[in-house]
């Protein structure tokens, strides 16, 4: 088949399914309005790829809200490989298609359907092609998207048609390719070759009003010869655009035909998922007998194969529909309702639905039990569909603003925030915000807290918590106001919500009664203020592990975990959570999760472990719309760019972090930004743009002040500012540490105490502190501040002149560092044990006199050559300023200058080199 004007499109298309038969799988998406010659690029490549093996399906309107039903197609030729497949997997792909009652869990059967497709291609190159992908069901347009993603390193292509960009949605991501209208030139080439006896009148006229599209210049010039239609549509010299006037085309050729064939055209039309034994039973009482459906089968606008039917073109499809009669379109919808299996309840409820003109009661009820189906098959979004239009059919207000809030609801669990508050919005215009949180389980509460201001989510929760139905309910939104409160860096308003949640009645539900103490000590414990009830770490654990079992809302931020360092618990609690939720499909929350997840790897040095589930959150809280989430997971990239000195990468997640955070007044996180570009700057030899980010954190009239977060950071803050000097921000944060520590016995605060007091102390009296804050039982379970303890201890007994004990533990530091891929740190661990164990070196300048050098001289000398004043070099090398003016003035001495200007003057790099003082 020749394409003409294609040449762009077909070679892309063939670099495509050349570098797939070469082993660098990829993925396109071939975009453009309908007619465009879309599928005529996807024939081309399925003939292109002659020696691969080609799975094929095509999205359709009316099997858009089945889940799989699209992979049922796709994979029905492939289905005898299903045995192949690990277990878990085979049985999930075996449930989603129908061959068994199995679970179904989408996160596995897109790791099934990507087996698959690889055990395929393990034997010949595999082209996956998927016509019309905007009417593809969301659950297989997910796992295609899942398997395009991943089909990098394999000889497999993926190739979709559809009609909208996809700059959003499930093919996010994937290059794609916009087919536009065909140039004048080769329209008219086009048209010559499918109408060879046009004049040239009608093809000028064809070939202006088609637009460049090729369905259109293939169909009009027979249109236009046809003796019995309408006005050719050709003969018009306005520029209508190409849409209505092919639906008028097609319109008119179905008006050519007799009324039991247009009949039979609208049932066709109107079933939508081209099942043939429907419209046939349908159209028995209309009079559409065997000779009607010759003469539509015989136009060439309908396909049988078997019991299927399929429109040459769904455009033609759509200009049929709309071209019919309102009451044509009832009449054909009753009809196939009655047709339809007894067991086909959906169906029949949007097709009675669609032949209602006015309210209904008792179709708006077939709907909702249709949408109660499509969430047990996990189909939210349907669900929300379905319920929304129950709603229009409702003749009661209250009745609609139930299923409104429902309908909201469902989509909130399907990831779509964005049509949950505009279904919210209009339930509350009909039954009023009480009502509708009563219904929605306080929903506008937790969608301003996932995407809102923490704030006004707060006053949300707590007002919500009087009138959602149950104990359980009050209980999930008062801890979620509480975790707001908190987000918000509010303790007063944390407070208040704590004391609303324990005023919950919950003698009806025994296991909550358990549950309201333990929520107690949690949250009270955070109350910096000493009135709190005394706790252990095991009781904080233990409430951890209590609150596993309960809705992972109910789980306590990370950072409040960390500062109890509980880690270790919270940790199974959330992969047990990460679990169900893939399973359930809940992409918002495992995002979270995931965000979670990341935090605490950091914290016990797996750092490839918290990288892999920042970013794998990251992509899912960006794929279904959660900003907030996607900057929870921007917090642990950015604390690992930060240890491994990546400045470019932590300003870049930093400055988005506060972009959404800032705004919104999300301080937890706002602090989080602050706290890593404090930490990136320590870790570069920076304490005054350390402290600069450090110091904000405690002031609670700036947007970044954050008590949990300011305790995380006073290890930072306080070294920061010995560093510079600055005794005043010191005892503050050694205080604040030491009290928590006594508090909480949380190992870290406990090590950090040590570690912070051996700091202020200095001198002899240090050594006791760090050797404390070693001996901590659990130290070594936090690697990464592990290694910064051996690296103070190492650099003050070097100070100290113990060079041997010094080299013992800089050597174990950079050792760690090295580990985790901290390059920063590691640097000064190497360049501490340099000093450590050369004690002194000699500068050799290009002239014949020699001046000798010791290596700290040496550095100070560069430095000071650079610019730097005496503190900045304190500050750079962990010296005190006046140490630094001793050491410039042996260095004067033994160069022979009087002055920095002669120093800086001098070539460091070049112009002379070290050697060892015993040369």
């Amino acid at each position: 088949m020749e394409l003409f004007g294609r040449h762009t499109e077909t070679a892309a298309l063939d670099r495509l399914l050349d570098r797939a038969a070469h082993g660098s799988g990829s993925g396109l998406v071939l975009w453009g309005e309908p007619g465009i010659g879309k599928t005529a690029l996807l024939e081309h490549a399925v003939e292109a790829a002659s020696d691969a093996t080609v799975l094929r399906c095509r999205g359709s309107r009316m099997e858009a809200g089945l889940a799989f039903a699209a992979l049922h197609e796709l994979l029905w030729p492939v289905m005898d490989r299903l045995d192949r497949l690990a277990a878990p997997q085979a049985a999930a792909l075996r449930g989603a298609l129908g061959l068994s009652r199995d679970t179904t869990n989408r996160f596995l059967i897109g790791a099934a359907v990507l087996s698959l497709v690889s055990d395929l291609a393990r034997e010949r190159p595999v082209l996956v092609a998927v016509d019309d992908a905007q009417w593809v069901d969301e659950a297989t347009a997910h796992c295609l998207g899942f398997l395009a993603r991943r089909v990098a390193n394999g000889p497999v292509a993926v190739l979709l048609t559809g009609h909208e960009d996809p700059a959003s949605g499930p093919w996010e991501g994937l290059p794609a390719l916009e087919v536009v209208g065909l140039a004048d030139d080769d329209a008219r080439r086009l048209l010559v070759a499918a109408a060879p006896g046009a004049d040239e009148a009608l093809v000028d006229r064809t070939v202006r009003a088609a637009g460049g599209n090729p369905l259109a210049l293939h169909e009009l010039p027979t249109i236009d010869h046809e003796p019995d239609g309408d006005a050719p549509l050709g003969r018009s010299g306005d520029l209508t655009p190409v849409g209505p006037r092919l639906r008028r085309a097609f319109g008119s050729r179905a008006m050519a035909m007799t009324p039991p064939a247009r009949t039979l055209l609208l049932l066709a039309a109107a079933e939508d998922r081209g099942d043939r034994h429907v419209v046939h039973r349908a159209g028995a009482g209309w009079g559409v007998d065997t000779p009607t459906w010759d003469e539509v089968l015989r136009s060439g606008l309908i396909r049988a194969t078997g019991a299927r039917l399929e429109f040459r073109h769904p455009l033609i499809r759509a200009a049929v529909y709309d071209g019919a009669p309102f009451l044509d379109r009832q009449a054909a919808h009753r009809a196939l309702a009655v047709a339809l299996p007894r067991d086909a309840t959906a169906e029949r409820a949007w097709h009675l639905a669609a032949a209602a003109d006015t309210v209904d009661e008792d179709v708006a009820t077939l709907l909702e039990q249709a949408a109660e189906q499509c969430l047990q098959r996990s189909a939210g979004p349907m669900a929300a569909r379905t319920l929304r239009r129950a709603a229009e059919l409702s003749p009661e207000p209250a009745a609609a603003a139930r299923r409104l809030a429902a309908a909201a609801r469902a989509a909130w669990d399907a990831g779509d925030a964005e049509a949950a508050r505009q279904l919210l919005d209009d339930a509350e215009r009909l039954g009023g915000e009480l009502l509708v949180a009563r219904l929605s389980g306080g929903l506008r509460g937790i969608l301003e807290f996932a995407h809102g201001m923490p704030e006004r989510a707060h006053r949300y929760l707590v007002c919500d918590m009087a009138v959602v139905p149950g104990a359980r309910g009050a209980v999930e939104l008062g801890t979620v106001a509480v975790r707001a409160a908190w987000s918000a860096g509010r303790p007063d308003l944390q407070q208040e919500a704590l004391q609303r949640l324990l005023a919950v009645d919950t003698d009806s539900d025994p296991a909550l009664t358990e549950l309201l103490p333990v929520l107690r000590v949690w949250w009270s414990c955070y109350d910096q203020t000493g009135e709190v009830t005394p706790t252990t770490p095991e009781m904080a654990s233990g409430t951890v592990s209590r609150l596993g079992t309960a809705a992972w809302e109910l789980l306590p931020p990370v950072p409040l975990a960390q500062a109890w360092g509980i880690e270790g618990s919270l940790l199974d609690v959330l992969r047990e959570q990460a679990v169900h939720l893939r399973r359930r499909h809940e992409l918002t929350a495992l995002a979270l999760v995931l965000a979670q997840t990341a935090v605490l790897d950091i914290a016990a040095g797996r750092w490839e472990a918290a990288e892999t589930a920042a970013a794998d959150g990251l992509r899912l809280a960006e794929e279904v719309g959660a900003d907030h989430v996607a900057t929870q997971n921007r917090v642990s990239l950015g604390a690992l760019a930060a240890a491994r000195g990546d400045h470019r990468t932590v300003d870049e997640h930093t400055t988005q972090i506060l972009q959404v955070s800032v705004p919104r007044g999300v301080r937890g996180l706002s602090a989080s930004a602050y706290l890593h570009r404090g930490r990136a700057a320590l870790f570069d030899s920076r304490p005054q743009d350390a402290l600069s980010h450090l110091m904000p954190l405690a002031d609670p009239e700036h947007e970044a002040a954050h008590p949990t977060c300011a305790l995380l950071a006073a290890m930072d803050t306080v070294e920061s500012a010995v560093q510079l000097g600055n005794a005043d921000a010191v005892e503050p944060q050694v205080a604040m540490v030491e009290t928590w520590a006594q508090r909480t016995g949380a190992t870290w605060a406990r090590t950090i105490g040590h570690r912070l007091r051996a700091l202020v102390l200095g001198g002899p009296a240090a050594e006791a502190s760090y050797q404390a804050a070693l001996d901590v039982a659990g130290a070594a379970d936090y690697p990464f501040e592990y290694a910064r303890t051996r690296l103070l201890y190492g650099e003050w007994l070097r100070r100290a002149r113990r060079r041997a004990d010094a080299r013992i533990q800089l050597a174990g530091a950079a050792e760690i560092f090295d580990r985790l891929g901290a390059k920063p740190l590691r640097a000064r661990a190497l360049s501490e044990l340099a000093l450590a164990e050369s004690p002194r070196v000699r500068l050799v300048p290009s002239r014949t006199d020699e001046a000798g050098l010791t290596t700290q001289e040496l550095r100070v000398a560069r430095l000071a050559a650079k610019g730097l004043t005496n503190r900045e070099i304190a500050a750079h090398l962990l010296i005190s300023p006046r140490t630094v003016g001793h050491h410039l003035a042996k260095v004067y001495s033994k160069l022979g200058i009087t002055s920095r200007a002669e120093l800086a003057r001098i070539d460091f790099a070049g112009g002379m080199r070290l050697r060892a003082a015993g040369d």
